[in-house]
């Protein structure tokens, strides 16, 4: 995998600290009279459901896919989750009509303890030489149950360039962390702006 370290580093809030890291349980329990905290509990959705988490799986969170949502068109979906799923991304783009706006979605599940602070950064090069670089706040979550098998996150809309010399071919690298920065998932990927789809 190319190295994008610099480029891929999550910005930090001056001042914050990661909280002590708790069990479900723990947190069920923790200050149960703290009127905030309950609503805090309850917007992460603890203790609905049966954990649908694989034991035997270490993974805290899995990326299911990535969709790239255009209005009056099919998504465009990149499926992260199947064997062999992430090798192909990089010799296959897909194809974004200049000018138009879009947004990203992903869907995840997050397995055996609360994930806090999930982000997604991504950057994009042209030519070897970064065009953008973006970072989205993705939130903290409890793990998914058979209440809530997956989560789904829509990004702010985006506008893609436009003229002679926007077209052309772009990669891309996208990776998901916390606030622990552990990276769950780190992937390249490519597309080309045209002047139509």
């Amino acid at each position: 995998m190319v190295e994008h370290d610099e480029d891929l580093v999550a910005s930090k809030t001056e001042g914050f600290k990661v909280g002590e890291k708790k069990t479900i349980e723990e947190y069920t329990k923790l200050d149960q009279n703290d009127e905030s905290l309950n609503r805090w509990k309850a917007s992460l959705g603890l203790n609905t459901g049966s954990p649908i988490g694989d034991p035997n799986d270490p993974r805290k969170c899995i990326i299911k896919s990535l969709a790239l949502e255009v209005e009056g068109r099919p998504d465009v979906v990149i499926e992260l989750s199947s064997p062999g799923s992430l090798e192909k991304l990089k010799d296959k783009p897909f194809t974004i009509k200049e000018g138009s706006t879009f947004r990203i979605k992903a869907q995840f599940q997050v397995h055996h303890e609360v994930l806090s602070g999930l982000k997604y950064l991504q950057v994009v090069k042209r030519k070897g030489i970064r065009v953008s670089r973006d970072e989205e706040m993705l939130g903290s979550y409890a793990p998914n149950t058979t209440d809530k098998p997956v989560y789904e996150k829509r990004f702010q809309p985006e506008e893609a360039p436009s003229g002679m010399i926007a077209r052309g071919h772009y990669n891309a690298v996208s990776k998901f962390l916390d606030d622990d920065d552990h990276t769950h998932l780190q992937f390249e990927w490519s597309f080309d702006i045209a002047k139509d789809w």
